[in-house]
């Protein structure tokens, strides 16, 4: 293991754009990249400019379309209810294609920001890829943030939507969702078009459609089965935004692009963490961290 990890890096530091050339083949690019590091592009550099890809289409589609649709992607096992969800590739496919539908119909497309202030639930993990599809920005905000916290993000991000849910889940406690966000929005300057939100059959929350309040569940099921496919996007395009905690100052939004950031990943899962196919990767941190 020790002279695997001394190989490695020689090969990394003889020739750093060889070694991250060969690492990106791992992806699936709708348009390979005109250099794999531009260190005069951008403050830090771009990585893979030129390169449009998606990373939704990584996750899943491609899996999909190599046979494997019917192997286990995604188990939800939840500590607080008890509860085990399973999902298929294909199984999480269509639930994130009828998502980013959903976002389609209500006006989010490429480049716009999608603020998720959700519990550790399936249809939070469903939103980020649905994002990634239409080529949206999404940002996890922590489930229960206080609402100035909340509201500082919406500002940053310019959020056009909100996803969310009715209550978060905690030992002893359920922690309504929907005051807070509600207080969020009536402090923001920068106010999202539509929230949809997530009923938990532990507290159903009181719904304003005509302040763009509306029923995930029903959209989404109702969106089943329609096709939407995935936009291309740029390698440097960004991903997501993660914003730091703010204890020393005003929230500071960390941007991550496409391209580097399914590189980096594709490669560090092998080769630091030893997962292989078929193999359970298990985590339990929360999303908005």
């Amino acid at each position: 293991m020790q002279s695997q990890y001394f190989d490695v890096y020689s090969s990394w530091e003889n020739n750093p754009e060889a070694f991250w050339k060969s690492a990106s083949e791992a992806i699936d690019w709708f348009k390979e990249p005109d250099a794999v590091f531009d260190a005069n592009a951008g403050v830090y550099g771009r990585w893979f400019v030129g390169g449009e890809t998606n990373t939704c289409y990584n996750c899943l589609d491609r899996h999909v379309a190599a046979g494997n649709g019917d192997r286990l992607a995604f188990i939800h096992d939840s500590a607080m209810t008890g509860a085990q969800r399973s999902f298929t590739y294909s199984e999480v496919l269509a639930e994130v294609k009828a998502i980013a539908t959903v976002m389609r119909d209500l006006g989010v497309g490429y480049g716009d920001r999608v603020v998720i202030y959700m519990p550790m639930v399936p249809e939070a993990i469903f939103s980020m890829l649905a994002c990634a599809r239409i080529g949206a920005v999404h940002s996890v905000v922590f489930g229960g943030f206080a609402a100035q916290e909340l509201a500082a993000r919406l500002n940053d991000s310019q959020a056009k939507l909100v996803i969310s849910a009715s209550c978060g889940l905690e030992p002893g406690r359920v922690v309504a969702y929907k005051p807070l966000l509600d207080k969020a929005i009536d402090l923001a300057t920068v106010k999202p078009e539509h929230c949809l939100i997530v009923q938990r059959p532990e507290l159903i929350a009181q719904l304003r459609p005509e302040k763009g309040e509306l029923d995930f569940a029903d959209l989404v099921g109702n969106a089943l089965g329609r096709d939407i496919e995935c936009v291309a996007v740029k390698a440097t395009d960004p991903l997501y935004i993660l914003y730091t905690s703010g204890t020393t100052g005003q929230p500071k939004g960390v941007v991550r692009d496409n391209g580097g950031y399914m590189v980096a990943l594709a490669w560090s899962m092998p080769n630091i963490f030893g997962i292989k196919p078929g193999e359970v990767f298990w985590t339990a941190s929360d999303i908005g961290w």
